[in-house]
């Protein structure tokens, strides 16, 4: 007889999922433009103290732009949340969550008691307050709806469909998913890896290169 060798089934693998702010995309370009604008202009047309100083506020905006509009993403694997924020990019194993909440801005919470806020997922109470509008007109017509009528489609029509939420409250729904989804696989990499905090210093570096030079020709 030829003894059958066990295999654990492969785990299933799901796609990782982005979050970005559209607006601050959006407005980045526009701040982007404006300041190319500008600062071309005196490059171009200003005389030798103001090419400096142009040269040395773009070298200070720029990056600062790029790094509170273009920067700032979340993404969620089956492993690890990595959230990327203006100056630093923290990545937490799944294991090392201990939870997700929103309230003024979305924050995540590790087991070792230490807090990081997700700049990519920002929290607009006008959507929130909008959304709960929508639910609570969504819950007076599903009851009214639901009342008993005479004829045979009595209470036909109660489904609204899904509550609708705010944009930070969703994506925070569906993080918690992947967390729920890592925590019943018990991987390895979701459970064992150190949380790591990397400063972006591509973006510190010019950003303070530029305020000081930009103090020093104003000063003169």
């Amino acid at each position: 007889m030829t003894r059958q060798d066990r295999t654990t089934p492969p785990q299933q693998q799901y796609a990782e999922r982005s979050y970005r702010s559209p607006a601050a995309l959006a407005g980045g370009v526009l701040l982007l433009l404006l300041a190319l604008w500008l600062g071309g202009d005196a490059l171009l047309r200003g005389t030798a103290n103001t090419r400096l100083t142009a040269a040395f506020a773009l070298l200070l905006l720029v990056p600062l732009v790029v790094a509170y509009t273009f920067r700032p993403v979340v993404r969620a694997g089956d492993d690890r949340l990595t959230i990327r924020n203006p100056f630093r990019t923290i990545t937490l194993p799944w294991g090392a969550v201990e939870d997700l909440r929103a309230s003024f801005s979305t924050e995540v919470f590790t087991t070792g008691g230490d807090k990081y806020q997700m700049w990519a997922l920002p929290v607009s109470l006008r959507q929130r307050k909008k959304a709960n509008r929508q639910a609570l007109r969504g819950a007076t017509a599903t009851a009214t709806a639901a009342r008993p009528r005479f004829g045979s489609n009595a209470g036909a029509g109660a489904d609204s469909g899904p509550v609708p939420r705010a944009m930070a409250d969703q994506a925070l729904d569906e993080l918690r998913e992947i967390k729920g989804r890592a925590g019943e696989g018990e991987r390895q990499s979701a459970q064992g890896n150190p949380v790591v905090v990397r400063w972006a210093y591509e973006i510190i570096a010019p950003s303070v290169a530029g305020a000081v030079g930009l103090a020093v020709m104003i000063a003169l």
